[in-house]
């Protein structure tokens, strides 16, 4: 697996980006969206969606540059049209609206139609809790319908993921979760680099458990999160259909909707206008050495919060590199190939 350093993939990933047809600004946008998933350790949601995204350029669906239109603008709710732009640029507008209108009454919604895949939504939720705002981010898939409802055997929801960040000292606490068993890119990141998965994630086309990632390619399908109790999964993976999908106007799952788009439902809480500063940290603080003072079960060293993983993660490859599967890294160049891209030496 070859190393790269951040900055070399940052100018890989923007200048085939750019040759696609993207502007310098909006290209910078999605790459360092990439980029802080394999940071994190989410290859899923990393530089493997390069070519998927050049792809989509050149097939029309996504829309490089298409005016972000906000279609209704209250003290409480904002709706934006991206226009099919990319997901990252759409959603980086989400949330600057959303910051600056919740600085202002509290608590601000905005729910997002017409976008492309917006890639991982704890960097998002992450970002805003840095500035002292608890968020949920949620989206819902209308033409990427991957999962199957509980009982059945047809794909009839997307993976349908949900973030929730809030402040905690240098960095927040993340919870960035699937409604359904795994998502789609684990998946696509473990074709790449030929592993199985674990038991319990898909079924093949016959409604067969499976650990063979192809199988989900082969007309199989993910399963709702939950095992067992899979319904609790399915369960959220509907009303997240609703309310990314129905309110934003976006759409929920079936057959007849554009490839790759996504409905996203934003919310943002200004933590200073409900709690003081000392009561929050004094409240967190407490609630944090509470649930580490448990005992640890046996082979565990450590229990970690949501999103401290990431933490850890993104210091270790902030020094030492970022690792690509050769499957990654051979899409990358032959992307770079094709529009006459530098490679690194």
């Amino acid at each position: 697996m070859p190393t790269f350093s951040i900055a070399t993939l940052h100018r890989l990933g923007c200048e085939i980006l750019q040759k696609a047809g993207t502007n310098t600004d909006d290209a910078n946008i999605v790459v360092d969206e990439l980029l802080d998933a394999n940071l994190v350790g989410h290859d899923s949601h990393g530089v493997i969606r390069l070519k998927q995204y050049v792809d989509s350029i050149g097939a029309g669906e996504i829309k490089p540059g298409a005016e972000i239109q906000t279609v209704l603008s209250t003290p409480g709710i904002t709706v934006i049209d991206g226009n099919f732009n990319f997901g990252q640029v759409v959603a980086a507008r989400a949330l600057e609206r959303g910051q600056e209108e919740a600085s202002k009454n509290g608590t601000h919604t905005v729910l997002c139609r017409n976008t492309n895949h917006v890639g991982r939504l704890g960097s998002y939720t992450r970002k805003a809790a840095m500035e002292g705002f608890a968020t949920l981010m949620a989206v819902n898939g209308p033409a990427n319908f991957s999962v199957i409802p509980w009982g059945g055997l047809d794909p009839r929801l997307g993976t349908n993921p949900i973030s929730m960040a809030a402040p905690w000292k240098e960095d927040p606490l993340v919870l960035d979760m699937t409604t359904s068993a795994t998502a789609e890119g684990k998946i696509r990141v473990a074709t790449q680099a030929g592993e199985s998965i674990p038991e319990g994630l898909i079924v093949d086309e016959l409604g067969n458990s499976a650990t063979d990632p192809n199988a989900f390619y082969q007309g199989g399908a993910i399963l709702p999160l939950g095992g067992a109790l899979g319904f609790k999964g399915y369960g959220l993976g509907v009303m997240l259909d609703i309310f990314c999908g129905v309110l934003s106007g976006a759409g929920v799952a079936r057959e007849d909707v554009t490839p790759s788009s996504n409905g996203v439902w934003l919310q943002i809480i200004d933590i200073n206008q409900v709690v003081s500063d000392h009561d929050y940290e004094s409240m967190m603080n407490k609630y944090v050495e509470w649930i580490k003072s448990s005992r640890t079960a046996p082979g565990v060293e450590e229990i970690l919060l949501p999103g401290e993983i990431e933490s850890q993660r993104r210091a270790h490859h902030n020094e030492k590199g970022i690792s690509l599967s050769d499957g990654t890294w051979n899409q990358m160049k032959e992307l770079a190939d094709s529009f006459h891209v530098a490679l690194p030496d």
